[in-house]
Protein backbone atom coordinates (compact mmCIF):
# COMPACT_ATOMS: atom_id res chain seq x y z
CA UNK A 1 0.00 0.00 0.00
CA UNK A 2 1.20 3.41 -1.34
CA UNK A 3 -0.13 6.69 0.98
CA UNK A 4 -0.54 10.17 0.01
CA UNK A 5 -2.41 12.35 1.53
CA UNK A 6 -5.88 12.61 -0.80
CA UNK A 7 -4.80 8.74 -2.54
CA UNK A 8 -4.07 5.75 -1.70
CA UNK A 9 -2.58 3.08 -4.23
CA UNK A 10 -2.12 -0.62 -4.61
CA UNK A 11 -0.82 -3.01 -7.15
CA UNK A 12 -2.25 -6.57 -7.08
CA UNK A 13 -1.85 -9.19 -10.12
CA UNK A 14 -1.00 -5.98 -12.64
CA UNK A 15 -3.93 -3.59 -11.71
CA UNK A 16 -3.71 -0.70 -9.49
CA UNK A 17 -5.57 0.15 -7.35
CA UNK A 18 -6.23 3.85 -6.60
CA UNK A 19 -9.01 5.33 -3.51
CA UNK A 20 -9.73 8.60 -3.26
CA UNK A 21 -9.02 9.98 0.57
CA UNK A 22 -10.20 13.25 1.52
CA UNK A 23 -13.54 11.96 4.13
CA UNK A 24 -13.76 16.22 5.10
CA UNK A 25 -14.93 16.99 1.20
CA UNK A 26 -16.57 13.91 0.52
CA UNK A 27 -13.16 12.84 -1.77
CA UNK A 28 -13.93 16.21 -3.82
CA UNK A 29 -11.46 16.82 -6.35
CA UNK A 30 -9.20 19.82 -4.87
CA UNK A 31 -5.74 20.80 -6.23
CA UNK A 32 -3.63 18.67 -4.35
CA UNK A 33 -5.50 15.43 -4.89
CA UNK A 34 -5.76 16.23 -8.43
CA UNK A 35 -2.01 16.88 -8.54
CA UNK A 36 -1.61 13.32 -6.89
CA UNK A 37 -3.82 11.49 -8.66
CA UNK A 38 -2.35 12.92 -12.16
CA UNK A 39 1.22 12.44 -10.65
CA UNK A 40 0.22 8.45 -10.64
CA UNK A 41 -1.52 8.11 -13.64
CA UNK A 42 1.92 9.62 -15.37
CA UNK A 43 3.36 6.55 -13.32
CA UNK A 44 1.04 4.27 -14.01
CA UNK A 45 1.25 4.69 -18.04
CA UNK A 46 4.58 4.33 -17.52
CA UNK A 47 5.33 1.34 -15.27
CA UNK A 48 4.84 -1.73 -17.85
CA UNK A 49 4.12 -3.85 -15.00
CA UNK A 50 0.75 -2.10 -14.05
CA UNK A 51 -1.35 -3.32 -16.56
CA UNK A 52 -5.28 -1.97 -15.91
CA UNK A 53 -6.42 0.86 -13.24
CA UNK A 54 -9.00 0.49 -10.99
CA UNK A 55 -10.37 4.22 -9.11
CA UNK A 56 -12.85 3.91 -6.20
CA UNK A 57 -13.37 6.08 -3.19
CA UNK A 58 -13.58 6.14 0.50
CA UNK A 59 -17.03 5.51 2.50
CA UNK A 60 -19.34 7.19 1.85
CA UNK A 61 -18.36 8.63 -1.24
CA UNK A 62 -16.92 8.15 -5.15
CA UNK A 63 -16.00 11.39 -5.89
CA UNK A 64 -18.17 14.46 -4.49
CA UNK A 65 -17.02 16.77 -7.83
CA UNK A 66 -14.69 19.48 -7.69
CA UNK A 67 -13.95 21.41 -4.01
CA UNK A 68 -16.90 23.75 -3.62
CA UNK A 69 -14.92 25.40 -0.73
CA UNK A 70 -12.75 27.22 -3.58
CA UNK A 71 -15.32 28.43 -5.93
CA UNK A 72 -15.39 31.31 -3.62
CA UNK A 73 -12.09 32.50 -4.37
CA UNK A 74 -13.02 32.19 -7.92
CA UNK A 75 -15.37 34.41 -8.03
CA UNK A 76 -13.24 37.35 -6.11
CA UNK A 77 -11.10 36.30 -8.95
CA UNK A 78 -13.44 37.07 -11.85
CA UNK A 79 -15.08 39.53 -10.45
CA UNK A 80 -11.69 41.80 -10.61
CA UNK A 81 -11.63 41.52 -14.26
CA UNK A 82 -13.95 43.88 -16.59
CA UNK A 83 -17.21 42.05 -17.42
CA UNK A 84 -17.66 41.75 -21.32
CA UNK A 85 -20.46 43.32 -22.98
CA UNK A 86 -22.09 41.46 -23.99
CA UNK A 87 -25.77 40.70 -23.60
CA UNK A 88 -26.80 36.90 -24.54
CA UNK A 89 -24.51 33.75 -22.94
CA UNK A 90 -22.97 32.64 -26.33
CA UNK A 91 -21.95 36.37 -26.89
CA UNK A 92 -20.01 36.09 -24.01
CA UNK A 93 -18.61 32.50 -24.75
CA UNK A 94 -17.31 33.87 -28.23
CA UNK A 95 -15.30 36.55 -26.03
CA UNK A 96 -14.14 34.53 -24.10
CA UNK A 97 -12.81 32.10 -25.89
CA UNK A 98 -10.36 34.88 -27.80
CA UNK A 99 -9.08 35.64 -24.29
CA UNK A 100 -8.23 32.01 -23.22
CA UNK A 101 -5.18 31.01 -21.78
CA UNK A 102 -3.97 27.36 -21.50
CA UNK A 103 -5.28 25.45 -18.23
CA UNK A 104 -2.77 23.70 -15.90
CA UNK A 105 -2.75 20.14 -16.12
CA UNK A 106 -3.78 19.78 -12.67
CA UNK A 107 -7.06 21.50 -13.12
CA UNK A 108 -10.22 19.25 -12.79
CA UNK A 109 -11.34 19.01 -16.47
CA UNK A 110 -7.42 18.10 -17.50
CA UNK A 111 -7.67 15.32 -15.15
CA UNK A 112 -10.52 14.27 -16.62
CA UNK A 113 -9.14 14.82 -19.53
CA UNK A 114 -6.08 12.48 -18.46
CA UNK A 115 -7.71 9.33 -17.53
CA UNK A 116 -9.88 9.40 -20.86
CA UNK A 117 -6.40 9.96 -22.35
CA UNK A 118 -4.72 6.68 -20.30
CA UNK A 119 -2.98 4.17 -22.89
CA UNK A 120 -4.24 1.16 -20.41
CA UNK A 121 -7.56 -0.19 -19.18
CA UNK A 122 -9.51 1.53 -16.51
CA UNK A 123 -12.35 0.98 -14.30
CA UNK A 124 -13.90 3.25 -12.38
CA UNK A 125 -15.64 1.30 -9.31
CA UNK A 126 -18.48 3.59 -8.04
CA UNK A 127 -19.25 3.50 -4.48
CA UNK A 128 -21.49 5.85 -3.42
CA UNK A 129 -22.17 9.60 -4.89
CA UNK A 130 -20.65 10.23 -8.14
CA UNK A 131 -21.28 14.01 -8.48
CA UNK A 132 -20.49 16.62 -10.95
CA UNK A 133 -17.28 16.61 -11.85
CA UNK A 134 -17.11 13.17 -10.06
CA UNK A 135 -19.60 11.63 -12.27
CA UNK A 136 -17.36 13.36 -15.04
CA UNK A 137 -14.41 11.67 -13.58
CA UNK A 138 -16.42 8.43 -13.80
CA UNK A 139 -17.53 8.94 -17.49
CA UNK A 140 -13.83 9.33 -18.45
CA UNK A 141 -12.97 5.67 -17.38
CA UNK A 142 -13.24 3.24 -19.83
CA UNK A 143 -15.90 0.78 -17.85
CA UNK A 144 -17.91 1.87 -14.98
CA UNK A 145 -19.35 -0.67 -12.30
CA UNK A 146 -21.52 0.60 -9.38
CA UNK A 147 -22.73 -0.79 -6.14
CA UNK A 148 -26.49 -0.40 -5.31
CA UNK A 149 -26.45 2.15 -3.39
CA UNK A 150 -24.62 4.43 -5.11
CA UNK A 151 -25.71 7.90 -6.63
CA UNK A 152 -25.23 9.97 -10.13
CA UNK A 153 -26.02 13.75 -10.47
CA UNK A 154 -24.75 15.98 -13.25
CA UNK A 155 -24.96 19.17 -10.48
CA UNK A 156 -22.68 21.78 -12.37
CA UNK A 157 -26.80 23.99 -12.68
CA UNK A 158 -27.49 24.05 -8.71
CA UNK A 159 -24.05 25.73 -8.79
CA UNK A 160 -25.08 27.96 -11.24
CA UNK A 161 -22.28 26.65 -13.45
CA UNK A 162 -22.24 24.31 -16.81
CA UNK A 163 -20.65 20.68 -16.97
CA UNK A 164 -16.92 21.68 -18.01
CA UNK A 165 -15.87 18.57 -17.08
CA UNK A 166 -16.45 17.03 -20.96
CA UNK A 167 -19.84 15.63 -19.55
CA UNK A 168 -21.49 17.69 -22.41
CA UNK A 169 -19.67 15.86 -24.88
CA UNK A 170 -19.34 12.51 -23.25
CA UNK A 171 -23.04 11.67 -22.31
CA UNK A 172 -25.01 12.26 -25.33
CA UNK A 173 -22.77 9.62 -27.18
CA UNK A 174 -23.64 6.68 -23.79
CA UNK A 175 -27.17 7.87 -23.61
CA UNK A 176 -28.01 10.26 -26.16
CA UNK A 177 -28.94 13.68 -26.54
CA UNK A 178 -32.50 13.77 -24.79
CA UNK A 179 -31.77 12.29 -21.39
CA UNK A 180 -28.31 14.18 -21.52
CA UNK A 181 -30.10 17.41 -21.53
CA UNK A 182 -32.73 15.97 -18.61
CA UNK A 183 -29.33 15.08 -16.13
CA UNK A 184 -28.16 19.00 -16.93
CA UNK A 185 -30.84 20.55 -16.88
CA UNK A 186 -32.29 19.13 -13.58
CA UNK A 187 -28.87 18.10 -11.90
CA UNK A 188 -31.29 15.44 -10.45
CA UNK A 189 -29.90 12.46 -8.51
CA UNK A 190 -30.30 9.40 -10.60
CA UNK A 191 -30.13 5.59 -8.92
CA UNK A 192 -27.65 2.76 -9.62
CA UNK A 193 -30.42 1.28 -11.56
CA UNK A 194 -31.44 4.12 -13.15
CA UNK A 195 -28.12 4.77 -14.33
CA UNK A 196 -28.02 1.22 -15.41
CA UNK A 197 -30.95 1.33 -17.82
CA UNK A 198 -29.47 4.63 -19.19
CA UNK A 199 -26.42 2.83 -20.43
CA UNK A 200 -23.91 4.75 -17.79
CA UNK A 201 -22.86 2.38 -15.54
CA UNK A 202 -22.20 -1.38 -17.46
CA UNK A 203 -22.65 -3.49 -14.28
CA UNK A 204 -24.78 -2.99 -10.93
CA UNK A 205 -23.75 -5.53 -7.65
CA UNK A 206 -24.52 -5.65 -4.13
CA UNK A 207 -22.41 -3.39 -2.02
CA UNK A 208 -20.27 -6.00 -0.19
CA UNK A 209 -19.47 -7.93 -3.30
CA UNK A 210 -19.10 -4.89 -6.23
CA UNK A 211 -15.23 -3.71 -5.63
CA UNK A 212 -14.08 -7.73 -5.56
CA UNK A 213 -16.25 -7.98 -8.98
CA UNK A 214 -14.59 -4.96 -10.08
CA UNK A 215 -10.83 -6.00 -9.20
CA UNK A 216 -12.13 -9.49 -10.49
CA UNK A 217 -13.04 -8.43 -13.87
CA UNK A 218 -9.72 -6.16 -13.93
CA UNK A 219 -7.45 -9.01 -13.12
CA UNK A 220 -8.86 -11.16 -15.95
CA UNK A 221 -8.07 -8.24 -18.49
CA UNK A 222 -4.44 -8.10 -16.50
CA UNK A 223 -4.27 -11.59 -17.93
CA UNK A 224 -4.61 -10.19 -21.74
CA UNK A 225 -2.33 -8.57 -24.14
CA UNK A 226 -1.37 -4.79 -23.22
CA UNK A 227 -0.89 -3.77 -26.76
CA UNK A 228 -4.17 -4.89 -28.03
CA UNK A 229 -6.07 -2.99 -25.11
CA UNK A 230 -4.32 -0.26 -25.76
CA UNK A 231 -4.85 0.16 -29.29
CA UNK A 232 -8.56 -1.46 -29.28
CA UNK A 233 -8.62 1.92 -26.89
CA UNK A 234 -6.93 3.93 -29.84
CA UNK A 235 -9.62 3.02 -32.30
CA UNK A 236 -12.54 3.34 -30.31
CA UNK A 237 -11.79 6.88 -29.17
CA UNK A 238 -10.39 7.75 -32.79
CA UNK A 239 -14.08 5.91 -34.35
CA UNK A 240 -15.83 8.60 -32.65
CA UNK A 241 -14.67 10.90 -35.12
CA UNK A 242 -14.44 9.07 -38.41
CA UNK A 243 -16.37 7.64 -40.79
CA UNK A 244 -16.62 3.72 -41.17
CA UNK A 245 -14.55 3.61 -43.92
CA UNK A 246 -11.79 5.57 -42.55
CA UNK A 247 -12.17 3.41 -39.42
CA UNK A 248 -11.70 0.20 -41.40
CA UNK A 249 -8.19 1.74 -43.06
CA UNK A 250 -7.12 3.18 -39.06
CA UNK A 251 -7.96 -0.71 -38.54
CA UNK A 252 -6.17 -2.43 -41.42
CA UNK A 253 -2.98 -0.31 -39.95
CA UNK A 254 -3.62 -1.26 -36.75
CA UNK A 255 -3.82 -5.11 -37.34
CA UNK A 256 -0.91 -4.94 -39.21
CA UNK A 257 1.62 -4.07 -36.62
CA UNK A 258 -0.40 -6.50 -33.89
CA UNK A 259 0.28 -9.26 -36.19
CA UNK A 260 4.03 -8.64 -35.74
CA UNK A 261 4.14 -8.86 -32.03
CA UNK A 262 5.44 -10.99 -29.54
CA UNK A 263 2.00 -11.34 -27.89
CA UNK A 264 0.07 -12.27 -31.04
CA UNK A 265 2.63 -15.03 -31.52
CA UNK A 266 2.38 -16.47 -28.18
CA UNK A 267 -1.24 -16.72 -28.79
CA UNK A 268 -1.16 -18.30 -32.45
CA UNK A 269 1.18 -20.98 -30.48
CA UNK A 270 -1.28 -21.38 -27.68
CA UNK A 271 -4.23 -22.61 -29.97
CA UNK A 272 -2.09 -24.72 -31.58
CA UNK A 273 -0.68 -26.32 -28.41
CA UNK A 274 -4.20 -26.27 -26.82
CA UNK A 275 -2.89 -23.87 -23.52
CA UNK A 276 -3.59 -20.57 -22.30
CA UNK A 277 -1.15 -17.87 -24.00
CA UNK A 278 0.89 -16.05 -21.76
CA UNK A 279 1.23 -12.54 -22.55
CA UNK A 280 3.90 -10.66 -21.89
CA UNK A 281 3.09 -6.98 -23.66
CA UNK A 282 5.52 -7.31 -26.31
Amino acid sequence: MSDHEYIHTKVNSGVLIITLDDSATRNALGPEMCKQLVDRLDLFEETSEERVLVITGTEPSFCSGANVGSFRQRIIDKESLSSQNCSLPWGVMDAKLGQRNQASRYDVPQVVLRMFNLQKPSIAAINGHAIGAGMGLALACDIRIASEKSEFSEAFVSRGLIPADGSCWQLPRLIGSSNTFLLQYTGDRISAAEAHSMGVVSKIYDDQEMMDKSIDLACRIAEGPSQSHSITKYLIQQGMHSNFSDHLDVARIAQDHMRQTEDHKEAVQAFLEKRKPIFKNQ
